[in-house]
């Protein structure tokens, strides 16, 4: 738990159970306000009484999205719960003072499988369940030598990257409380390979069970038998599918706009992409000669903006960035009109 001194109280933050959609970083709330990170932070607005709390003390600090959209729009902010829970997030900080160890120690013990399996990024910033922190126990070391389980240390994948989705789907059939180690067991993957592969075929499909029955990722895993500890981070997940699932129209609108506009050789929509499992982006190759930017990249927690490069649109890790040569945000709100985005796009020209 991180305690800190703000605004003169001291305040119990962390990520309350169920709120890990409202995270926001500085460049989240920077972008927010049409400005770039830099200037926020040279403006000290951050730092001003009444601003909200940051969650957490690390170096990548985070905010509650609704207490930073309340103090913006000049509302009371709301109080963020205070009752400690199972599924709070807690980042290293306050998983290592949790466990009352050193944060040394703690970077070796979030290597453990049955840590690493509960891992999730909120803000790009590792956070793990509180139960998972307050619970662990080591797991024993393995023998090695060739009469040991898993995988070998420094052996390759066993399994072709495009085979193994249907691979852990077969097993996953046979046993939906598979882990991780059990994927590495059967497959002779590495566990980083296996715990990826296993959160995406969870996550699609309790998105699909929720799509159909209009249910929570929660009712959704235990619909599929999964274990309520092993699906933490696919149902975080699974919610950003679903968000993508339902973008779906508008972006094929926005292709279409921009075709009509001569500016992609087709209207061929985008795939959502979820480049951290509570993000959904997409992005549009402007492949026309006379076309006014590369590319184009949208967020559903900023909009559209242009892109320097039709290769790599996103960047690295899909982070926001802010205005600067190539790149101009574009229109207003995540789903502006798609006429209103061709004549911002227009106006660049």
């Amino acid at each position: 738990m991180s305690l800190r001194w703000f605004a003169g109280l001291w305040e119990d933050q962390m990520i309350r159970a169920g709120r890990q959609q409202w995270v926001r970083t500085l460049a989240d709330i920077a972008a927010q306000q049409g400005i770039a990170v830099q200037t926020l932070l040279n403006s000290g607005r951050h730092l001003a009484k009444g601003f909200p709390a940051p969650l957490n003390a690390g170096r990548t600090r985070l905010y509650d999205g609704e207490q930073v959209d309340a103090h913006l729009a000049g509302r009371p902010v709301p109080a963020l719960p205070t009752t400690d829970d199972d599924e709070d997030l807690l980042d290293r900080q306050e998983a290592a003072a949790l466990r009352g160890m050193p944060l040394h120690q703690w970077d070796r013990r979030k290597k453990d499988p049955a840590v690493s399996e509960h891992l999730v990024r909120a803000g790009g910033v590792e956070h793990w369940p509180r139960r998972v922190v307050r619970d662990h126990t080591p797991t024993p070391r393995r023998p090695t030598g060739s009469s040991g389980g898993g995988r070998p240390t420094g052996a390759g994948d066993q399994v072709p990257r495009d085979q193994l989705p249907a691979r852990v789907a077969q097993l996953l059939d046979t046993d939906p409380a598979l882990t991780a180690a059990g994927v590495t067991d059967s497959l002779g993957v590495h566990r980083n390979t296996a715990q990826a592969a296993l959160t995406q075929c969870r996550a699609d499909r309790m998105a699909d069970v929720m799509e159909q029955h209009g249910v929570t990722a929660a009712q959704a895993a235990a619909a599929l038998g999964y274990p309520a500890g092993q699906t933490r981070r696919a149902g975080v997940r699974a919610a950003a599918i679903l968000r993508g699932r339902q973008a779906r129209p508008y972006l094929a609108a926005v292709a279409q706009a921009l075709h009509a506009r001569g500016w992609m050789a087709t209207d061929t929509p985008p795939t959502a992409q979820h480049p951290e499992d509570d993000l959904c982006v997409a992005a549009l190759t402007l492949d026309a000669p006379a076309a006014p930017a590369p590319a184009l990249v949208w967020s559903e927690r900023h909009g559209w903006r242009t892109a320097t490069s039709r290769r790599h649109p996103l960047g690295r890790g899909a982070a926001w960035p802010p205005p600067g040569p190539g790149v101009r945000h574009l229109a207003t709100g995540a789903t502006p009109a798609p006429a209103d985005l061709v004549n911002a796009l227009d106006s660049t020209g």
